[in-house]
């Protein structure tokens, strides 16, 4: 006598995911050589012009932190999260499709696409440190676990973000454009070419404000045992605002289940 067997929740959603993973990754690298150039090039060429900028221009050098890694941890922290929050936020819409199987949530779509930035930033970011290296400097966190602590706070804060934008995004498509020109004036609030600790009191408590960058400072606290970051720097008050944007995005979510599968 045969008997149908019942899958549980958690194996349907374990397949889900590896299903949604394996076609995100074949969609984000197989469009082109262009695809998967432009993903070392564009925080490739951020962090060539700083250092001009750094080495040239201002003829700064800082003394307690190696200035082509320090550039190096603003730029792939801060892309970390741009990229989870940005992709996250057209998960929805590009995946419309798959919603006519019951088995596939809104939800799902965004975690799996921002488990897929963060396995292509890591790959992005080891290719550069690993360029570094071969032109003969130092690449070693000093302190690795508080390295990958921060990483992992920043892209929890991306996630929450994501969540969050996903929901508005499809509900009101138009604000879509008005989050992503949002990014650029926040890439110059985030400390990714500076350190907080350099600016000036009033200047350095409007940066606070942004978790980013306190994440970012936080790694490169990590990095390099000289440097002294700004003594406000808080990891806690980044896991409160990534915890925040997580729950409201999750909240928005049962909220809007039903609109958001239907769109």
């Amino acid at each position: 006598m045969n008997r149908t067997s019942v899958r549980s929740d958690v194996s349907v959603a374990v397949s889900v995911w590896k299903a949604l993973f394996l076609r995100e990754a074949t969609g984000r690298l197989a469009g082109g050589r262009t695809a998967w150039l432009w993903l070392l090039l564009e925080p490739a060429a951020h962090i060539i012009f700083m250092m001009v900028v750094f080495g040239v221009i201002r003829h700064q050098v800082r003394h307690d932190a190696n200035i082509e890694v320090f550039v190096l941890v603003g730029v792939w922290g801060f892309f970390l999260v741009r990229n989870v929050a940005q992709r996250g936020m057209e998960a929805i819409s590009a995946n419309q499709a798959l919603f006519s199987y019951r088995q596939v949530k809104p939800v799902d779509t965004v975690l799996v696409r921002a488990t897929v930035e963060a396995f292509l930033n890591t790959i992005v970011g080891a290719v550069l440190l690993a360029a570094l290296a071969l032109l003969q400097i130092d690449v070693r966190p000093h302190d690795p676990l508080l390295v990958m602590w921060s990483a992992f706070l920043l892209w929890s804060f991306g996630l929450g973000l994501g969540l969050m934008f996903s929901v508005v995004g499809t509900l009101l498509p138009g604000l879509g454009k008005l989050i992503r020109i949002a990014f650029t004036p926040l890439y110059f609030l985030s400390a990714v070419m500076y350190s907080v600790s350099g600016l000036p009191r009033g200047m350095r408590s409007v940066v606070l404000m942004n978790p980013i960058a306190h994440g970012l400072e936080a790694m490169r606290s990590g990095w390099f045992a000289a440097y002294r970051g700004e003594t406000h720097i808080s990891l806690e008050f980044l896991a409160f605002c990534a915890a925040v944007t997580v729950f409201l995005g999750l909240a928005l979510y049962m909220r809007y289940a039903t609109k958001l599968a239907a769109q």
